[in-house]
């Protein structure tokens, strides 16, 4: 949905002025679309990841979006991303990415198929050890084409956080509601009471504690491990995102 009318963009640090009326009306009926389709709630939650790169391009296509700014300690994120970056998915593959190309215009597809197949086959014959490419693209990743893995997965972690540090910077403060991912899973139920009444939207305390269920913490910390084993070229790539959002020093 997002890259529709963009594909030939090199990354996804989209600039806002790409978002032509063609473009804002494409986007806008796909999200209309899926608020019908789910019974036309108060609020359509998305999620996807690339828009950590691109606030300013989101906000020129729906200027009344509300942003719920979620931050994990990098170290995770490095120990998390590589398994995707490896093909690794903690879901089955094909209903994953079924359900993601039930979202793109069709005329994009091929765009999608074609990569995404020859990176599976590649990795599952051994012929190379990851994707050339996963998650956000930001501006000069194809210049780290043979860059450790743990460095592309810091560099890819750290611009995203700057992106959107920056962009937030600038709104008004109602408008963004920053979450530590750690606190979110340690005090789930909690966290989403906080959000829905930012949302000034009624609480329902069963509803809550039932989506709080599917909430796990299992994978906090895990980086923060094998952080020791890390070159510290890459905890230098981590450290000024990780500063700003007070996660060193941490045990």
């Amino acid at each position: 949905i997002w890259r529709h009318g963009n594909l030939d963009w090199p990354d996804d640090e989209i600039p806002p002025d790409r978002a032509t009326p063609a473009v804002r009306q494409s986007i806008r009926k796909a999200f209309r679309r899926i608020w019908r389709q789910q019974g036309q709630p108060d609020f359509v939650v998305e999620k996807t990841c690339a828009n950590a790169l691109r606030v300013p391009f989101v906000d020129a296509v729906l200027p009344e979006a509300r942003y719920i700014h979620i931050v994990r300690n990098g170290f995770d994120i490095v120990a998390s991303a590589r398994k995707r970056w490896r093909g690794e998915l903690e879901v089955p593959g094909l209903p994953y990415y079924l359900a993601k190309a039930r979202y793109a215009p069709l005329s994009d597809l091929p765009r999608y198929a074609a990569p995404a197949l020859k990176n599976r086959v590649a990795i599952k014959l051994g012929r190379q050890e990851h994707f050339d490419s996963w998650g956000p693209r930001f501006a000069g990743l194809d210049a780290l084409s043979d860059a450790p893995l743990d460095e592309i997965v810091a560099r890819q972690w750290a611009a995203c956080v700057s992106s959107s540090d920056s962009a937030f910077s600038g709104m008004a403060p109602g408008r963004v509601f920053q979450l530590r991912y750690e606190d979110f899973t340690s005090d789930t139920q909690g966290s989403l009471a906080q959000i829905t009444l930012w949302l000034e939207t009624p609480r329902d305390e069963d509803a809550l504690m039932s989506a709080a269920t599917s909430v796990r913490a299992s994978s906090v910390g895990k980086g923060q491990a094998a952080a020791e084993a890390l070159p510290a070229t890459i905890k230098s790539v981590l450290e000024a995102s990780m500063q700003a959002h007070g996660y060193l020093g941490q045990e």
